[in-house]
């Protein structure tokens, strides 16, 4: 593929059938684009007589036309990226990897449709084939379950390690990324994961919604791939952009039932989101790793700017960012922050007991877990491996849990008692804005310094782990979920978003002075 540009407003072919009642095909494409903020265009490579019931009959133009399209908007328009869907034969397949060898599109992101709900398959063995071809030239395949087991000749997965095996087999198979997506499987929960070729290895980010119980899914696997390819698009990862589709998809699937379209499985309700909160696709550029998800995070974005500034500047900052920093110095830092994550994970534990929907519930709920387990497994880690040198403690005073015996000092008191004190409001909805915008800065601060400093960590540098941690693209997508939590607080009445907003700005001020006291 061609080099990527990130873009406010990328360009988008959609490369697929055609749905008449609009929640499948080009007509879920189009719609997922504009949701995301893309502009979208249509090629049509098969007119599709179907409803919320099912597929009637399938009317495939001459190949030499659908080339002829193809053509006529490559030749006038640059592409940010294009996404496949129903290609529905051979020829087809055949005509669509020539055009894409010859225009080579910035990114491609491949839905491969071959096996309908009721297990049928939907191509002859030589389409297969050639949509197996097809897959050396895209950068992310999204096939469901039965999809993943016919591309690798199998039986679809009957759990969810089985399905990442045969994820990592396909990616592997033709070095491409692959979305191995969990919604056949049963449980609460609707797990997918984005599986990445990794210099001979595999880049495995998994992600976890809860499953909406709905019988209007009709196109979301259409609507999930043109999201992701517009995100990316606009954002320059994969992972980000999953996250943030993924978000948006639950979003959409949530109150699909209110559109009543059809008697069938009727489609997702793709602009939910922006219809509530009354906006209208924005662009993402903001210098940073995180960009804010509308105009409002943005305007709170940028009131911060000069705290923000003072950070970077810091000689603990930039002590840690070139190796500099002194390991004592560090390891106390340590400490300190092992009692402040304790403290955070009972504000995000709050925030996921007040939710106003079950989505965000589990966000927070993942995120305290997160807190808990994975970021005092870090602090538990460098401690261990540097104990005895520096002013670090020695091995056998290393506690399980860092802030074992330890007491705050006269910051973390402070920064606790920010979240979790005597500042709380009595009205849970106001107290729930209070909470997003104390707890965000903790994600987005550390995103953003994350990004800055990635740029000098190398595979000797003191405090690898750590920069590897906040500069990892699985907390980027996190930090984009979070953000678009906010951006809906903030669309709240006057009192939420006053509460969100003085949170958020007296939350970046103590990173500010955790970090200076370090």
């Amino acid at each position: 593929m061609g080099g990527v540009s990130v873009r406010d407003v990328p360009r988008i072919l959609s490369i697929a059938g055609t749905d008449p009642t609009g929640g499948a095909g080009i007509q879920a494409d189009l719609k997922s684009i504009a949701a995301n903020g893309g502009y979208g265009m249509a090629v049509v490579t098969a007119l599709v007589a179907q409803n919320t019931h099912g597929v009637r009959s399938v009317h495939t133009p001459p190949a030499a036309f659908l080339r002829e399209q193809l053509d006529a908007v490559s030749d006038d328009v640059v592409l940010d990226a294009v996404k496949i869907g129903m290609l529905g034969s051979a020829g087809v397949a055949r005509t669509v990897g020539a055009w894409l060898a010859d225009v080579r599109p910035p990114a491609v992101v491949l839905d491969p449709v071959m096996v309908a709900s009721s297990g049928d398959r939907l191509l002859s063995r030589d389409a297969e084939d050639a949509l197996r071809g097809l897959l050396h030239g895209v950068d992310l395949v999204t096939p469901n379950l039965p999809e993943l087991a016919a591309l690798l000749g199998e039986e679809p997965a009957r759990g969810w390690e089985q399905a990442l095996d045969q994820g990592r087999r396909l990616a592997g198979a033709y070095d491409t990324a692959v979305l191995v997506k969990g919604g056949h499987l049963a449980g609460a929960a609707a797990p997918d994961a984005l599986v990445m070729p990794d210099g001979g290895g595999f880049t495995v980010c998994e992600f976890s919604s809860v499953r909406v119980e709905t019988k209007n899914t009709h196109g979301t696997g259409c609507s999930l791939s043109s999201a992701v390819a517009t995100l990316f698009a606009r954002t320059g990862s994969w992972v980000a952009a999953l996250g943030a589709a993924k978000a948006w998809l639950q979003e959409a699937l949530e109150p699909a039932d209110l559109l009543e379209v059809g008697t069938g499985h009727g489609p997702v309700n793709h602009f939910a989101g922006l219809w509530r909160r009354g906006l209208a696709p924005l662009p993402v550029s903001s210098g940073t790793g995180v960009p804010p998800a509308g105009d409002r995070t943005a305007e709170l974005w940028s009131r911060t700017a000069g705290v923000r500034k003072e950070i970077a500047a810091l000689d603990f900052v930039r002590g840690l960012g070139d190796g500099t920093l002194d390991s004592a110095v560090f390891g106390r830092y340590l400490a300190q922050d092992a009692i402040y994550l304790r403290g955070y994970a009972r504000a995000l534990a709050r925030a996921s007991e007040l939710a106003p929907t079950l989505q965000e519930q589990l966000f927070w709920a993942e995120s305290a877990r997160g807190a808990l387990e994975a970021e005092l497994e870090l602090h538990r880690n460098w401690l261990h491996a540097n104990a005895g040198h520096g002013g670090v403690p020695g091995p056998r005073d290393v506690p399980a849990d860092p802030a074992e015996g330890l007491a705050p000092g006269p910051v973390t008191r402070g920064y606790l008692d920010h979240l979790l004190g005597t500042n709380r409001h009595r009205d849970d909805r106001l107290e729930y804005a209070r909470l997003v915008g104390a707890v965000l800065p903790c994600f987005w601060v550390y995103a953003d310094a994350g990004a800055e400093l990635a740029a000098g960590n190398h595979a000797s540098h003191p405090y690898r782990e750590w920069l590897d941690t906040y500069a990892d693209p699985a907390f980027a997508a996190a930090t984009v979920r979070a953000v678009g939590i906010l951006e809906g607080v903030l669309a709240g009445n006057e009192n939420q978003r006053r509460a969100a907003e003085e949170a958020f700005a007296q939350s970046v001020q103590w990173e500010h002075d955790f970090f200076a006291a370090g």
